[in-house]
């Protein structure tokens, strides 16, 4: 799903990677509909509308993957969400990466503990700070 956008997300810039994912999320609304993805979702309608428009709008990881899960052959929100998370933490095992290295490899634009709580799933994460750490990490994978 998300994490599965590109081939190398390593090689891409976090603004490419989240164009990416809005262009899968995009893919969905187009396929389903937007206004059964909104009521569907929970995601509200301009959000929706603002992506079959071409346009970025601010979501959330759980958000996104609420969008994801609404075809029928998708799997639930709560499993696409997780997956992307677990996929973050092999990354970072994968690439001997702390949140503390993590953290000065993305100058400060997210603390150590943030980080942390983010990918373990206890605060939201947009797809922007998403896209962020998963560039930071596949770039450092050996």
């Amino acid at each position: 799903m998300l994490q599965n956008v590109a081939d190398d997300p390593g090689a891409l810039t976090p603004e490419e990677l989240r164009a990416r994912y809005d262009d899968s999320l995009r893919e969905t609304v187009e396929a389903v509909g937007a206004a059964e993805i909104a009521r569907e979702a929970g995601v509200p309608r301009e959000a929706v509308d603002a992506l079959a428009a071409g346009e970025s709008p601010d979501l959330t990881l759980e958000e996104a993957a609420a969008i994801l899960a609404v075809p029928a052959d998708a799997p639930d929100a709560d499993a696409i969400r997780v997956e992307v998370l677990d996929d973050l933490m092999m990354g970072m095992s994968i690439a001997v990466l702390d949140v503390e290295t993590l953290e000065s490899e993305l100058d400060g634009k997210l603390e150590a503990k943030e980080i942390q709580q983010k990918i373990e799933g206890r605060f939201p994460m947009t797809l922007s700070e998403l896209a962020l750490l998963q560039q930071a990490i596949e770039g450092r994978k050996p």
